[in-house]
C-alpha cells in the first residue's frame, strides 16, 4: 500500500512538472504599461541617509516617472492628537502635480516600509476602541484634504492587511478594515485599492472587501535568517491566472502589481547601507533587476509599481553606481527593450 501511494505521488509530481513547465514560456505582456514607483521620504532619510527632497525631485525630474505611490504616514501627519502636520505630504503631492504625475495615496495604520504600522506614540495610551475611532478620524481627514486633487487617482486602504505575520502591528481586525473601506467609499468616488502578498496569499480576502482594485506584490527572491536566500520559482502565468480568477469571481475592476521587487533584500542585522555589493547581489544583482522587470511585463499587469527607487538613488549618489538608475530610466516613457534574459 505504501509503495502504491509513493508511486501515485511521484506520478502526480511528474504530471505537475509537465503542466507547469509550459507556463514559464507563456507571455501576457501588455503593449502599454503604466510603470510607477513607491516612494517613502522617511526610508530615504532615516535608513539610507539621503536628503529625501533631493531624492524625490531626482525621481520626478531625472527618471521622469509618471505614476507614483505615496503614503500618508499617521505618525508624521498626526504627531499629537488632533494636531495635524501635512507639510511633507503636501510638498510631495504638489511637486508631483506640477509635473502631472498620477498618484496612488495609501492611508491607514499599516503602510509601506518597516515597521509597517506607523503608529503615533500617543496611540499607546488609548484602548483598542478609542484607537480605532482615532484611526477613522485620521483617515477621513486625509481623504477630505486630498480627494479633490485630480492627480490622486486611487486611494489605497492599509498595506497588505491580510499578511499578518510581518511587521510590528496589533492583531489584525478584519471587521475594522471593512469599516475603513466603507468610510472611504462614502468620502470618495475614486477607486479603492487593497493590497496583498503575491506569493503567500491568494487575494481572495482582499477581493472580498469589495475594493475596486487588488494590488499584489511580486518577489523573486526573499531572505530568511535560518534558510538564507530563497528563490520563488513561480511563472508569470501564476500571477496572471490568479488575477483573472479574482476579476471574474469578485468583479474586481483590475489587479495591478503594487510592489515589484527592485531592491535588494537586507540580511539579518544589516541595513542596505551596511551591505557590500557582493551581498546585495545575492538577492538583486543588476541582471536580476532586469529579469524582474521582464518577468513582471510577462505577467500581463497593466500597471506595475517598482519597489526600491530610494536605494537606486543611494547607489547613484553614495556609491557612484548609477547602473540601476540608468536601467530604470528606460521605463519612462519607453518600456525596457525585451532581451533573451530569463
Amino acid at each position: 500500500m505504501l509503495k502504491k501511494m509513493i508511486s501515485v505521488l511521484i506520478i502526480l509530481i511528474v504530471i505537475g512538472f509537465i503542466v507547469a513547465i509550459p507556463m514559464y514560456f507563456l507571455d501576457f505582456s501588455q503593449t502599454d504599461i503604466n510603470w510607477g514607483v513607491t516612494f517613502s521620504p522617511y526610508y530615504a532619510q532615516d535608513e539610507l541617509g539621503l536628503d529625501w527632497r533631493e531624492t524625490y525631485l531626482a525621481i520626478l525630474d531625472d527618471l521622469k516617472i509618471d505614476h507614483l505611490r505615496l503614503s500618508a504616514y499617521w505618525n508624521r501627519i498626526e504627531p499629537q492628537p488632533d494636531k495635524y502636520d501635512f507639510s511633507d505630504l503636501d510638498w510631495q503631492i504638489n511637486e508631483a502635480a506640477k509635473r502631472q504625475v498620477k498618484i496612488i495615496l495609501a492611508v491607514g495604520r499599516k503602510l509601506p516600509r518597516w515597521p509597517e504600522c506607523h503608529d503615533p506614540s500617543w496611540l499607546k495610551s488609548l484602548t483598542d476602541k478609542e484607537a480605532q475611532q482615532k484611526q477613522l478620524s485620521y483617515l477621513e481627514t486625509v481623504i477630505k484634504r486630498y480627494n479633490n486633487n485630480p492627480n490622486i487617482i486611487i486611494w489605497q486602504i492599509e498595506n497588505e492587511p491580510f499578511l499578518k505575520l510581518f511587521g510590528q502591528c496589533p492583531p489584525f481586525d478584519k471587521n475594522f478594515l471593512y469599516q475603513e473601506i466603507a468610510l472611504a467609499k462614502k468620502l470618495t468616488q475614486k477607486p479603492i485599492m487593497v493590497t496583498d502578498s503575491g506569493e503567500l496569499n491568494w487575494w481572495v480576502e482582499a477581493a472580498k472587501t469589495k475594493a475596486d482594485i487588488v494590488g499584489t506584490t511580486l518577489y523573486r527572491m526573499v531572505y530568511n535568517k535560518y534558510a538564507g536566500y530563497i528563490p520563488y520559482v513561480l511563472p508569470p502565468a501564476f500571477y496572471r491566472g490568479k488575477g483573472d480568477l479574482i476579476v471574474k469571481l469578485f468583479k474586481t475592476q483590475e489587479v495591478i502589481i503594487a510592489e515589484l521587487q527592485a531592491e535588494a533584500w537586507h540580511m539579518e542585522g544589516k541595513t542596505l547601507k551596511d551591505m557590500t555589493k557582493e551581498e546585495t547581489d545575492q538577492s538583486l544583482s543588476l541582471s536580476q533587476f532586469k529579469k524582474n522587470i521582464l518577468f513582471a511585463q510577462r505577467s500581463g499587469a497593466k500597471s506595475i509599481y517598482l519597489w526600491g527607487v530610494e536605494w537606486w538613488y543611494y547607489l547613484k549618489k553614495d556609491r557612484q553606481d548609477d547602473s540601476f538608475w540608468q536601467v530604470a530610466k528606460t521605463l519612462w516613457p519607453q518600456p525596457l527593450p525585451t532581451t533573451n534574459e530569463e
